[in-house]
């Protein structure tokens, strides 16, 4: 086995895991998660108050 041989080797390892990682986000089953953590920075968020803070 020279270098050449690994490097095939690292290369398909790469492609199956990109492919796999493709495969899950677009899965329909992980559409409902996403679309609520796109949602995330939309949502409003607790006004500060700024009257209780107490002086130290």
């Amino acid at each position: 086995m020279d270098i050449n041989d690994f490097r095939g080797l690292l290369t398909a390892v790469a492609m199956f895991s990109f492919l796999g990682l493709c495969v899950w986000a677009w899965s329909k089953k992980r559409k409902a998660e996403f679309d609520a953590s796109a949602q995330l920075p939309l949502e409003d968020d607790e006004p500060l108050d700024t009257h209780s803070r107490e002086n130290a």
